[in-house]
């Protein structure tokens, strides 16, 4: 009996390396097609100077930068502390979760995108709080860079 595989429908946009699980990923894809809806150019799993890699850098014509931390579960958020430092590299900040996660649980402080891997929403916009002059233009080296890399 020969086996046809199926083909996948939906493939992601960020590269599987094995740290995302297929609802991260899923939302990661939702959100970007969000923020490309929105006209901004996106990145994955950015690193920044801290060491630490955002799930997703947004940066927009105007050169406002949107770092966006994916939650997939309770139990993710509440394991994960460092999204806090994410501050210091952005214009805002945003939280993106899929719809099993509730909404109540997320702080306040930071916007909000629902997302599956179709598409997002934003439910709310993240306060701005502008980053000093040189990081912008450092984040924007680092995602030229990576861009150049890729293509």
């Amino acid at each position: 009996m020969v086996q046809i595989e199926m083909p996948t429908l939906l493939k992601p946009l960020t590269p599987r390396d094995g740290r995302q699980s297929d609802t991260a990923l899923a939302v990661a894809r939702g959100t970007r097609r969000l923020l490309r809806r929105l006209d901004y150019s996106t990145l994955t799993e950015l690193p920044l100077l801290t060491g630490r890699r955002a799930d997703i850098v947004a940066l927009a014509m105007d050169a406002t930068i949107i770092i966006v931390e994916i939650k997939s579960s309770v139990a993710d958020f509440r394991a994960d502390a460092k999204w806090r430092e994410y501050r210091a590299h952005c214009d805002k900040f945003y939280f993106a979760i899929p719809e099993s996660v509730p909404v109540d649980i997320m702080p306040e402080d930071a916007g909000l995108i629902l997302a599956d891997a179709y598409g997002g929403d934003i439910l709310r916009q993240a306060p701005e709080h502008r980053i000093a002059p040189a990081t912008p233009c450092s984040c924007a080296s680092r995602m030229r860079r990576r861009i150049a890399s890729i293509a």
